[in-house]
């Protein structure tokens, strides 16, 4: 027996009052929502299982199979007939629900009931089924999260165990304890032994600095117990404990904010990561290919479903990591996923090794720079790595690879080395399959609200962030791949900087096109790529043998987009905002004095604003044409918005509604985005 045994309907019941999302067929279309858990047993030596990581170890029921549960949650069309046959699946990112809060510019909620949770309707409005599903292994319950309960991976003798290194930064003073995952939300990996001599525990002022230890006697495996205020003369919240436990780590002293502290010590009990994405493929194949009884998505002999998968950041490095690994094939070696949606994953993939911390965010310049999240390939199409000679490409198996759409913005050029996506090794454009387009959302940030209002916090950070709009690409590019998989309609070409035309360039190259603006300081470089050794298994699934080895001579070609005069993006899909700015939009920004000064700031963007006025910009010597200069009104800018959100819908990357949208959002000089002291459109003579 493997696969989807059981498929358990914990809550069912009407979503947004029962609000009709248009009609079809004459009949209106009403959303029910469900809570439910997947239930999978499967025979670890079951061929279509027996090839992934630590399967042999994992924990076994009496019955001898392997058992693992994932929580999801499924918004369908009430009559599945009204809806347009076809299905978003979520990789939930750490256990949240986010596809109603990007597709719908409806509002974060991991409890989406309501029709204000709903935002614009569009998924609705256009008959998909929502699913969100959970396969983060590591991930605790919590916060309304989704949870993915995966088995332990033991020796029959005794704990599995591994050396392990774990990383804190903390950005404010006060911080004593920590969990070993270094976020309150997912599993740490437990110590072996409570003996801080038998770990060690250091800090760098950057990643390449040299390591200063703590003594042994400086910190503990503990976590801190009360500390709350007292009240009504009760002294006893005041106090705090310090209790000794396996999966915290304790500084008396606290940690100094902006430091990088790295913890190496030995774990125990890894979890079989690699069952979270076999739950997701048994999951999808279950609902795409049996007929009726449990499951109701093919209720009375209804026609299969379409299945798209959509990740971001995390769960984009997932689902190239869960293709390239060949889990879109089932157990009977069908086609699972017919599309991957992959957003802001940048050059990389997920590492499933024993001992993997899934919730660590990807490779930064400066923090968890050494998290093993890019390697080699990097494209989706077939090429060789010219430092190992290796040969290679996320889509390798032509039967079952899905259909794929790559968006990512211009963070990942600078933070996770997104031109590697559509170059080769040593930074030559590189074809990609007609299988795979490729969007780069110019001058736009990792992290990007649909509903952000100013003013944006800079935090540690020298500028203000990114605030772009890009929201409706999402719309667009969901309904191309739709188009693409229903009806065979290839989506427009995929719109990325290249070196061909030099619009994708070196540093240096970048650092001559940039604009000269007052008070801004440069990075001094992208997050560079070396080659790394993590160990002769690691490829197998071995934990990382420390430290590795970071080579001082061989690296990968890393690459950015070149500017134009205002410091915008110039090649692929400019936003609304973008194309007629009311300031310069980066991809990168810099930390403050105290936090790592002049090093790139986690997935951060920057929002440059351009002087208002022809006396501004003369004032403070900016050489960027003023907003004045540019529009002249409110209504200017608001034209120039319209005319750039039309020539983007003619190109289908917008639907219609998104031109009156950003038309709209344009008004008062973007006043929902901006800071902005010019007269409002009321004001105007």
């Amino acid at each position: 027996m493997s696969g989807v045994v059981d498929l358990e309907i914990i809550r069912r019941r009407p979503f947004a009052e029962g609000h009709a999302f248009g009609e079809a067929g004459g009949e209106t279309r009403t959303y029910e929502c469900m809570d439910a858990r997947a239930h999978v047993a499967i025979d670890p030596q079951n061929p279509a299982y027996a090839w992934m990581i630590d399967i042999g170890l994992a924990q076994r029921g009496d019955d001898g199979l392997v058992h693992a549960s994932t929580d999801l949650w499924i918004l369908k069309p009430v009559a599945l007939e009204r809806g347009n046959g076809a299905a978003m699946v979520e990789f939930v990112n750490r256990g949240n629900k986010r596809a109603l809060q990007f597709y719908n510019d409806g509002p974060a909620s991991n409890a989406p009931q309501s029709l204000a949770d709903a935002g614009n309707g569009f998924l609705m409005r256009r008959g998909y089924t929502v699913i969100s599903a959970a396969w983060q292994g590591d991930v605790l319950p919590g916060d309304g999260r989704l949870v993915a309960r995966l088995p332990v991976a033991r020796y029959p003798d005794g704990p599995v165990t591994g050396r392990v290194r774990a990383e804190f930064i903390v950005e404010t003073r006060g911080v004593t304890s920590l969990p070993l995952s270094a976020k309150a939300g997912t599993r740490p990996l437990p110590a072996a032994s409570l003996d801080t001599g038998e770990a060690v525990l250091q800090r760098r002022r950057y990643p390449w600095s040299e390591a200063e230890a703590l003594p042994v006697d400086a910190w503990q495996f503990a976590r801190v117990e009360g500390g709350g205020r007292g009240g009504q003369g009760d002294i006893s919240g005041a106090e705090q404990g310090i209790v000794a436990s396996d999966s915290h780590l304790y500084i008396p002293a606290g940690f100094e904010p902006g430091w990088i502290y790295e913890l190496l010590y030995t774990a125990r009990d890894p979890l079989v990561l690699d069952l979270g994405y076999a739950a997701m493929r048994d999951l999808v194949s279950f609902l795409k290919q049996t007929e009726g009884g449990a499951n109701l998505l093919r209720a009375d002999g209804a026609p299969p479903l379409r299945f798209y998968g959509w990740g971001r950041s995390q769960t984009g490095r997932g689902i190239r990591d869960f293709i390239h690994r060949g889990f879109n094939a089932d157990a009977q070696g069908r086609k699972v996923f017919d599309g991957m949606l992959t957003h802001i994953a940048g050059g990389g993939r997920t590492t499933m090794n024993r001992f993997t911390n899934l919730v660590v965010a990807a490779s930064r310049q400066y923090e968890d720079w050494l998290n093993p999240s890019d390697r080699f390939p990097f494209s989706y199409a077939v090429s060789t790595d010219h430092l190992t000679g290796a040969e290679d490409g996320i889509l390798k198996r032509p039967e079952t690879d899905p259909l794929v759409i790559h968006t990512q913005t211009a963070s990942e050029y600078w933070y996770r080395r997104g031109s590697l996506v559509h170059t080769d090794t040593e930074g030559n454009d590189l074809p990609q399959p007609e299988t795979v387009r490729i969007y780069f959302w110019a001058s736009s940030q990792h992290w990007a609200d649909p509903r952000a209002t100013p003013p944006v916090q800079r935090g540690v950070c020298q500028n203000a962030q990114n605030i772009v709009a890009t929201s409706a690409f999402f719309r667009a590019t969901l309904e191309a791949m739709d188009a693409w998989v229903r009806d065979g309609q290839a989506p427009p070409p995929s719109a990325v900087p290249r070196r061909d035309d030099g619009t994708l360039v070196t540093m240096d190259a970048w650092r001559g096109q940039f604009p000269a603006i007052p008070g801004v300081a440069l990075p001094a470089r992208p997050n560079e790529l070396p080659l790394v050794d993590y160990g002769p298994d690691f490829e197998a699934g071995a934990a990382i043998v420390e430290p590795p080895v970071v080579s001082t001579t061989q690296h990968y070609a890393v690459l950015v987009p070149a500017v134009d005069a205002d410091g915008n993006d110039r090649a692929g899909l400019r936003a609304p905002m973008v194309a007629a700015p009311l300031g310069t939009y980066t991809g990168w920004n810099l930390r403050i004095p105290g936090h790592g000064a002049g090093a790139l700031h986690d997935f951060s963007g920057s929002c440059i604003p351009l002087p208002e006025t022809r006396e501004e910009r003369e004032v403070t010597g900016d050489p960027r044409p003023s907003i004045l200069e540019r529009y002249g009104t409110p209504a200017g800018y608001v034209a120039a918005i319209r005319a750039a959100a039309g020539a983007l819908a003619e190109r289908r990357f917008l639907l219609a509604e998104d031109v009156e949208r950003a038309a709209e959002a344009a008004r008062d000089w973007g006043r929902a985005r901006h800071i902005v002291y010019l007269p409002a459109a009321s004001d105007e003579a």
